[in-house]
């Protein structure tokens, strides 16, 4: 449970990163590999892009699936603009499928067609629908499957591995939120939906009741005994890679520090929370990265990116 002290800092975050909008800092457009694909969905009634590196060879496939964050645009994916992954993954013979969308979603089945956001049902999409495509077009072996994301989908990386342990081998988080159901985070996921102009309440229900618990990875932990398991943040204090973010620096930039620094001192304590839980299930191989440093940005999701392909979806795939 968290401490009155913590709950005043997740609290005092959550009305930080709400006053900002949660915003985030435009970066370059990397140069992309594979080829974007439209796969419809008849649970969501429309064709979703999804960016797609073949394994290439002749034999099934294992497939890994990659979520973007809270803004992520319906025409493209953070991942492409802002990180070499999808060039980094070529030859390494996996699929790698990259959904394009999901924004404020946290990539779960809703309850009720949201005025803004529309039909979500990506849970569906994601572990049935998207598959099967896998697998008719790309002969992927529908079991070595594997699941990533960052932030918001973080959080959702690890919610679908717990809900359908018999699908996926491997998960990794980076900077996820995964004590849903925690005071001041349930709070922060109620008002990142808000502020995509979504209704949290037809998400999962009003909570407490709804579909808020059945939605937690903390709770649900249990489910990933024998499953290879990556949780990755920062701590929030710096960035070794932009001194912007440091108040001490001469080019001190307080946006981006409203924008990159709160949200990851969250994540870091909901990360650290939840690594305590997962680590006492039976028979979890378990991969930790929890930096001295580090901000909620790209540059460190890259790099924890390519550290959990070598730690936890490689040896679990092969």
């Amino acid at each position: 449970m968290l401490t009155r002290a913590r709950r005043r800092l997740v609290a005092g975050l959550v009305a930080l990163v709400a006053a900002t909008g949660g915003a985030v800092v435009a970066a370059p457009t990397a140069q992309a590999a594979g080829t974007t694909e439209y796969v419809y969905s008849a649970a969501m009634h429309r064709n979703i892009p999804v960016r797609i590196v073949d394994g290439g060879g002749g034999g099934p496939k294992p497939t890994l699936y990659v979520l973007d964050g809270l803004r992520a645009p319906n025409n493209t994916s953070g991942w492409l603009q802002n990180t070499d992954v999808d060039d980094f993954m070529v030859g390494k013979g996996v699929n790698v499928a990259i959904p394009f969308g999901g924004g404020g979603s946290f990539y779960t089945d809703w309850d009720q067609v949201d005025p803004k956001l529309g039909v979500n049902k990506w849970e569906t999409f994601l572990t049935r629908e998207l598959p099967a495509y896998m697998a008719r077009k790309h002969n992927s072996d529908n079991r070595r499957n594997g699941i990533a994301g960052l932030s918001m989908s973080g959080t959702s990386a690890l919610n679908l591995a717990s809900r359908h342990p018999g699908f996926y081998k491997a998960v990794a988080s980076y900077s996820g939120y995964p004590t849903v159901t925690f005071p001041g985070f349930t709070q922060g996921i109620q008002l990142s939906v808000a502020e995509m102009g979504g209704d949290p309440t037809n998400m999962w229900g009003l909570f407490p009741a709804g579909q808020w618990f059945q939605n937690d990875p903390f709770l649900s932990a249990g489910n990933l005994a024998g499953k290879y398991v990556y949780v990755s943040s920062g701590s929030g204090l710096g960035s070794r890679y932009d001194t912007s973010v440091d108040p001490t620096s001469a080019n001190f930039n307080p946006v981006k520090f409203s924008q990159m620094v709160p949200l990851e001192v969250a994540a870091s304590v909901s990360s650290q929370m939840y690594i305590g839980r997962v680590a006492l299930v039976p028979g979890v191989k378990l991969t930790t990265h929890i930096t001295p440093d580090g901000v909620h940005w790209w540059d460190y999701w890259e790099s924890d990116f390519k550290q959990s392909w070598a730690t936890t979806f490689r040896p679990a795939f092969f």
